[in-house]
């Protein structure tokens, strides 16, 4: 096995470098999203941008890839060994067809975009997003034209984020799942909501960091190698090899958008938190996918954080902190407010059964735009649009339609949402093998143990990183192909208890 031969060194170094690289990107974009002075927002575009071109110019190095190529042809690696290989062949390949001044430029015009985009959505102002969108485009299609293999644009961005799949398969599962739900949100929606009048009324800023700090410490967040701050769109980024930090918002007049917020991002950043140490520093450091990541933030989220038992044992804890607030409020009623179900404008507040239809319409839309079907001039209206058909709901603004989220407005199209979907159908999926695993699973979240279910995870997902390609993970985890089923049988039994349908 190679380990301390010259040439295998070599390698190591540079992967090392090339993480670091990243993860000084990822500083500038924390400190973006978390501190800067408005006004630095030029320069720190420059800034990214000439760190991109360096970058690039390190990932597509000649040398480099006569690294690579030498160690593919290597007999004596280990099966890690040659995944690390085969994953590093794959980002050299890309990035070498991608030229280094579209690169620079890309960089520094999602760094301006985004910048835009925080002073754009308070203002309601789409039009003026409308130059930095149709340049996005206009950017994202010359990237997937640099990879003709792929049959579409959106084939090509797919397989970026969920290495394997294709538009084909997202959207023959996202037909089978909306044909399920859209009879079951009926159902549901028709019935008598739970009273949640309590959630309205005033919790201060600091006490509510406070709880959901403690929870995510119980669930074994890792504050040794993390922190969580205040941003505009919630995020969980790594800046090192143990460095790895969440964000979250706070509304005063809702206590649980913190608290989910922070319970999501804790999620993603356990995953990384639990990558297993000799593969941090290469190619294998990190999360396997966008779906498999999103899988865990969901999971920590809702199937834990929504939970009866999860109730059962923080309700008290959350009463004491908020005593006023909850007064004449019980366990149950805590519980059944924080799983009702109502059609709404904002994907990140939404419940669990109309969450997907959030999803689905914005896959939809980029896909649209991406096949020349729908023009960034016509995008607000073809928004409200699609939530009027969907959800029987209009936007009084933009800011609540196309101006919502940040992922189109922050340098690409395509590709960006697919993955939330996927991550709410594996949770389901982890959970049930993890439950099959250790029975009694969910008796453990009553009394705040969440170490099995932690251990499950590390060692069926998270420790593994990039090991293995997103379905041989989950058949290996689970014992099945992705599956929607699980996710089905979980949303009926839970929400046909809660809102007594039969």
């Amino acid at each position: 096995m190679a380990q301390n031969d010259t040439a295998w060194q070599e390698l190591l170094t540079r992967w090392q470098q090339h993480t670091d690289l990243s993860n000084i990107g990822s500083i500038l974009n924390w400190d973006q999203s978390t501190y800067m002075p408005q006004q630095a927002a030029q320069g720190r575009a420059r800034q990214m941008a000439l760190l991109s071109g360096m970058t690039h110019a390190r990932r597509t190095d000649a040398a480099y890839g006569k690294l690579l190529d030498e160690a593919a042809g290597r007999t004596d690696l280990s099966p890690e060994q040659r995944r690390m290989v085969e994953v590093a062949r794959k980002e050299f390949d890309e990035a070498t067809k991608l030229p280094a001044e579209f690169v620079t430029a890309w960089t520094q015009h999602a760094g301006e975009s985004y910048t835009a985009w925080t002073q754009a959505r308070p203002a309601n102002d789409f039009r003026g997003m409308v130059p930095y969108l149709e340049k996005t485009l206009d950017m994202s299609l010359q990237v997937a034209g640099y990879f003709p293999d792929f049959a579409s644009p959106l084939d090509y961005f797919i397989d970026q984020s969920d290495e394997g799949m294709d538009e084909a398969q997202v959207s023959a599962i996202f037909a089978e799942l909306r044909g399920a739900l859209v009879p079951l949100v009926e159902q549901v929606t028709a019935a008598p909501a739970p009273r949640t009048d309590f959630l309205h009324r005033h919790y201060p800023r600091d006490l509510q960091l406070k709880f959901g700090e403690a929870v995510i410490r119980d669930y074994g967040y890792d504050f040794t190698q993390g922190r969580q701050d205040l941003t505009h769109h919630p995020f969980m980024t790594r800046l090192g090899n143990h460095d790895t930090r969440i964000t979250t918002r706070v509304n005063e007049q809702d206590p649980v958008d913190a608290l989910y917020s922070t319970l999501h991002e804790s999620g993603h950043a356990m995953y990384e938190q639990g990558v297993a140490g000799e593969f941090l520093g290469t190619p294998l450091g990190g999360g396997v996918s966008a779906g498999v990541h999103e899988s865990s933030s969901r999971l920590w989220e809702n199937l834990v954080g929504r939970s009866r038992p999860f109730w059962a044992a923080y309700f008290a804890d959350f009463r004491d902190m908020f005593p006023e607030q909850l007064k004449d409020v019980t366990e149950e009623e805590m519980y059944r407010a924080v799983n009702s179900v109502s059609r709404s404008l904002i994907r990140t507040d939404a419940d669990e059964l109309t969450y997907n239809l959030h999803v689905i319409m914005r896959y939809e839309l980029e896909r649209d735009m991406l096949a020349g079907k729908l023009a960034v001039k016509d995008l607000a209206d073809a928004w409200h649009a699609a939530y009027q058909e969907n959800l029987g709901l209009r936007a009084p603004s933009d800011v609540d339609g196309a101006l919502q989220d940040v992922h189109w407005f922050a340098g690409s199209i395509g590709g960006a949402f697919h993955g939330y979907t996927l991550g709410n159908i594996l949770n389901a999926q982890f959970f049930a093998a993890a439950q099959a695993a250790h029975p009694g699973l969910q008796d453990d979240f009553a009394r705040k143990d969440f170490t099995r279910l932690h251990s499950w995870l590390t060692e069926n997902v998270y420790r593994h990183g990039r090991r293995y390609q997103p379905g041989e993970l989950v058949k290996r985890a689970t014992g099945q192909d992705i599956t929607v089923q699980p996710y089905l049988k979980y949303l009926r039994d839970k929400y046909g208890e809660l809102y007594g349908l039969r």
